[in-house]
């Protein structure tokens, strides 16, 4: 046997090793056996192998090990197949081997920090194509489920050949999945006895997961469970807002108005036609450019008053586009010129546009789960359009509704009423959206957005402009 194929058995110690602990409780001694031989032989710490044991633990205790965590490929097909092996093997185990029974606090705090070095470490691996999606420059921020997070719509590869050389996941899978995992860490926790003790409470780190949970049971919570509750939930709000407010800056808004006179300032100056003016001014003998006058660009913009009318649907199913939505209300609710007005519904319908400008506000009055019945939003929406051409409807649900809807849209639609159907604006762009409504919709010209929220903001953007 030669030293590949010696290198290939090691890996696949490993390999089985770490299938074992994610699919089976039950140690097999033998594989314990031959991967700590593994681990040692390749000058490694037998820390690796316990999922018990943190990555920044293992760092703490071994920092040269850190550029090989955040970049486990690099040496390419050059470096030691068997010992990447082992380090990826410890970031998939502290991610998918969650383990059962109750979870504290800390413990998931734990978990999505070692879920952002996946992250990290995948992010890395990936090579620069379209799609690739970047990792926070600190890995022990944790993990977070928000427009924040990792995105992109390719499939990220990774550097090298052979089974385990390179990977080919998109950013959404990774997301989706580890949202999944994380919602299962919050559900196992004791979250009322966490949120009454200030200590553990400020060891939770806000995430879409958490946020959700929050939302269900703050009619459950009171004193200080509910006040530290309130701390989180206005913390990751403003987080959110952060990252969608610089979002909806990078595309301006309206069409340039040349009825304004241009500011006669060094960066509005256009050099081009100031010199294609001035060419008459031209002389050859002293070969000089005489300028005499000087153009400006037109940058000033006309912003017509637009309505702007959101109805988010508020069951159980669509909690993240509830959270982020709001928060997009509220952010284009600041713009000049745009009256924006937002609607919640479930078999009730309630007008949240008072605290439209407060998206913490809003999430803190609405009740999620329940059932769905759209036409109950549409009574409450219709009166508020005023001028068709100058409105703009945002619907956001899975559309798992009453099929009479469909008519309102039509009715909508045909009366200038800009219609946007969204069936999902979160990171992961995973939704379940009725296919009979999305057929329907799409039959309509008015296809249902679904993906990450810049899609929605594009195309607000695009209206308003």
């Amino acid at each position: 046997m030669n030293d590949g194929d010696s290198d290939d058995v090691r890996r696949q110690v490993l390999l089985w090793r770490l299938l074992g602990h994610v699919f089976d409780a039950e140690e097999q001694p033998a594989l314990e056996a031959a991967s700590l031989a593994v681990v040692e032989e390749r000058g490694l710490p037998a820390a690796l192998l316990d999922p018990g044991v943190s990555v920044d633990t293992v760092l703490q205790r071994f920092p040269d090990l850190e550029p090989e965590f955040r970049d486990p490929l690099a040496g390419g097909d050059d470096g030691d197949r068997v010992r990447r092996t082992a380090l990826v093997s410890k970031l998939l185990l502290n991610a998918f081997c969650t383990g059962s029974g109750d979870v504290s606090a800390e413990r998931l705090a734990t978990w999505q920090r070692d879920a952002e070095w996946l992250r990290r470490a995948l992010g890395a691996c990936a090579g620069g194509g379209p799609g690739q999606g970047e990792a926070s420059d600190d890995p022990r921020g944790g993990a977070r489920q928000g427009p924040g997070q990792v995105s992109g719509e390719g499939a990220g590869r990774g550097r090298g050949s052979g089974a385990g050389q390179g990977f080919e996941v998109t950013d959404a899978d990774l997301n989706a999945l580890l949202a999944t995992l994380e919602g299962d860490l919050v559900r196992r926790m004791r979250l009322r006895e966490v949120l009454a003790d200030p200590a553990l409470a400020a060891r939770l780190t806000p995430s879409m997961s958490l946020i959700e949970q929050l939302l269900r049971d703050k009619h459950n919570l009171s004193g200080e469970a509910l006040a530290n509750a309130k701390a989180l939930i206005r913390r990751f709000v403003d987080e959110v807002a952060e990252v969608l407010k610089t979002r909806v800056e990078k595309t301006s808004t309206g069409k340039i108005d040349r009825s304004v006179p241009p500011k006669r300032v060094f960066r509005n100056l256009d050099l081009d036609r100031t010199i294609w003016k001035n060419l008459v001014n031209y002389d050859p003998q002293e070969e000089r450019l005489y300028v005499d006058r000087l153009f400006y660009k037109h940058t000033a913009r006309r912003t017509t008053p637009a309505r702007m009318i959101v109805v988010v649907d508020q069951s159980g199913s669509m909690v993240d586009a509830m959270v982020n939505c709001t928060i997009l209300a509220s952010i284009f609710a600041g713009l000049p010129k745009v009256d924006v007005h937002l609607i919640a519904y479930d078999t009730r319908a309630i007008d949240l546009t008072p605290w439209v400008h407060d998206p913490f506000e809003v999430l803190l009055r609405t009740t999620l789960g329940g059932g769905t019945h759209g036409p109950v939003a549409m009574r409450m929406a219709r009166p508020k359009i005023a001028d068709p051409r100058n409105t703009v409807l945002v619907w956001i649900s899975d559309f798992y509704d009453d099929r009479g809807l469909l008519d309102d849209f039509r009715a909508l639609y045909r009366s200038g009423v800009k219609f946007i159907p969204v069936g999902s604006v979160n990171s992961s762009g995973q939704a379940s959206v009725d296919s009979w409504y999305r057929q329907k919709l799409k039959e309509l010209g008015t296809p249902v957005i679904s993906g990450h929220i810049d899609k929605l903001v594009f195309e607000l953007k695009n209206f308003l402009a």
